[in-house]
């Protein structure tokens, strides 16, 4: 894939996911599928906690999808933070049956940012 073209994904990409950090993600945890996505028992307040620095990472995500490469290290902050959150997570998930149910929800939709970003994220060859 050509650079520009990468590029084009990328922006694409980021203001897609930032947008569904803002929205989806407490959609998620609220209305259409609390189970796969928010605490067993729930947890308000920390729900809370978690849907506000994702709003927050949301925001930066759409304002770096203009200039990507200025915002490198955000982005490999999001991709980092969505393997080492997901990879927590799914540690709880397989030792704790009443996490089970997050490994078809946000275990794997973690590790599908980190997946897009990092393929998406110029190689330092491109860059």
């Amino acid at each position: 894939m050509k650079h520009e073209e990468n590029l084009k994904y990328l922006k694409a990409a980021l203001y897609v996911i930032g947008v569904i950090f803002i929205v989806g993600v407490p959609a998620m945890m609220i209305w259409i599928w609390p189970a796969g996505w928010g605490w067993t028992p729930p947890q308000y307040e920390y729900e809370q906690m978690i849907m506000g620095v994702y709003a927050t990472l949301g925001v930066f995500l759409i304002l770096a999808a203009k200039d990507p490469m200025a915002n490198a290290s955000l982005i490999w902050f999001t991709i980092w933070s969505s393997i080492v959150h997901g990879g927590i997570m799914l540690g709880q998930a397989l030792v704790d049956e009443t996490d089970r149910i997050n490994l078809l929800g946000d275990v794997p939709a973690l590790f599908l940012v980190a997946i897009v970003l990092w393929h998406l994220m110029p190689k330092r060859s491109q860059a």
